[in-house]
């Protein structure tokens, strides 16, 4: 049996992406794995939206040859699609970019070959993807019309396009029975609908009776408002958490930025959010040094983080792209650079374990997805990672745990029931 090695560097529309490949191979005969290991076909999904995760992608090449030497290695993404020309010229097989994915598939075997084919409509797929974890992933959406000054993303996966209501149903319903979680992803999942007449909200309608936790990607604020809210709360198993997108804390930066809100329209929105679901993770994502961001707009980003009172942030330092308008901006000394995004993450940790400390006590519905050292591991609906002894729990099924205490990374407990 031939194996093949599809390798994610990328965010979750990405592996979406990489499990209906997955898919695909399994029914042709291939054992297919995620890990990189020895074998026949490597395909490799890049990402683009950082220099380091660019970079990376570039290196994973080399990576695949110390493997097998011999194998075939296919580049498809982001980051091809950015710069097809390095990928031509590192020896590999096949190079397409972020469309035409199933292109891939006829091109398992033969000489160089080059997809540029560029993304114009929702590309639907032709079986839903592989099952291998615990939570799965469903694509809804891809694309953005934002244009934000910092990102090269709408310039390589194209405008914001939706996908049918019906065909993402059919394929949450199928994988309502292999998986113990759902995750709806896209590029920008708050635009679902708006090319097609439609809503995110009206999807979640038509999902209500799903007998298995849902959850969404990450979010932009202006997408969150009442209905989309009664209509999560009407799920079975809706997920409280809810991952949107920040940047910056100052309205003069996040003009800059060209994000569509200011720092007051985004608080409203988590007060909003709050007041259906009081205990709901908010986490974020945060730019350190953007390079119109004075110290005084800094400032005002870690007061507002302070006052959002975040779960968690993800924070990146500034990482100029080539091709945006950021990127003809002088950038700021990487010392200060630094100075923020660690001034950022001690901030962080302080509201991450305030947060923690407000859920002991709070009945966690957990999906195991793994063993380690004596204890059953996984994620409550509010994405802390929650440890427990052990015992009959299974991978893949979820237990009620009540948390008595902090523990490592996340919160401790005992089972309460099922």
């Amino acid at each position: 049996m031939k194996r093949a090695v599809i390798f994610n560097l990328g965010c979750k529309v990405n592996q979406y992406e990489c499990d209906v490949l997955a898919e695909e191979l399994t029914a042709r005969g291939y054992d297919v794995s995620e890990e990189l290991g020895y074998a026949d076909l490597y395909i490799v999904n890049t990402c683009a939206v950082t220099a380091e995760a660019e970079r990376k992608s570039r290196q994973v090449i080399a990576r695949c040859r110390k493997h097998n030497p011999a194998a075939r290695i296919t580049v498809t993404g982001c980051a091809s699609e950015k710069n097809k020309d390095f990928y031509i010229k590192s020896g590999v097989q096949y190079v397409s970019g972020v469309a035409d994915k199933k292109s891939i598939l006829a091109h398992l075997d033969g000489d160089l070959a080059v997809n540029d084919a560029r993304p114009d409509e929702y590309e639907e797929p032709d079986c839903a993807p592989a099952v291998s974890r615990a939570r799965a992933y469903v694509k809804i959406q891809d694309g953005c019309d934002n244009f934000c000054s910092y990102c090269i993303i709408p310039y390589l996966r194209g405008r914001s396009r939706s996908r049918d209501p019906d065909a993402c149903v059919r394929e949450i319903e199928t994988l309502a029975g292999k998986a113990g979680e759902i995750v709806l992803t896209g590029i920008n999942l708050s635009k679902f609908g708006a090319d097609t007449g439609t809503s995110l909200a009206e999807l979640i309608e038509k999902i209500s009776d799903v007998p298995v936790r849902i959850r969404l990607g990450s979010f932009y604020v202006e997408g969150v408002d009442e209905r989309l809210l009664a209509a999560l709360k009407g799920l079975k198993k809706f997920c409280p958490h809810f991952h949107l997108s920040l940047q910056n804390g100052d309205d003069g930066v996040l003009k800059d930025m060209g994000r569509k809100y200011t720092s007051r329209e985004y608080l409203d929105k988590v007060a909003l959010i709050r007041k259906c679901f009081p205990l709901a993770a908010i986490t974020t994502d945060v730019i350190a040094g953007y390079p119109t961001e004075t110290e005084e707009a800094f400032r005002n980003t870690l007061a507002f983080v302070k006052e959002a009172r975040f779960a968690d942030l993800h924070i990146f330092p500034f990482s100029a792209r080539e091709g945006t308008r950021a990127a003809l901006l002088a950038p700021l000394d990487p010392s200060v650079v630094t100075r923020r995004k660690n001034e950022l993450a001690q901030v962080r940790d302080v509201l991450r374990e305030a947060y923690l400390d407000s859920m002991i006590g709070v009945k966690q519905d957990t999906l195991f997805e793994e063993f380690r050292d004596g204890y059953a591991v996984g994620y409550s609906q509010y994405y802390l990672r929650i440890y427990t002894p052990r015992g009959a729990h299974e991978v893949g099924k979820c237990a009620i745990i009540m948390p008595t205490g902090k523990f490592r990374d996340g919160l401790k407990g005992e089972i309460y029931g099922k």
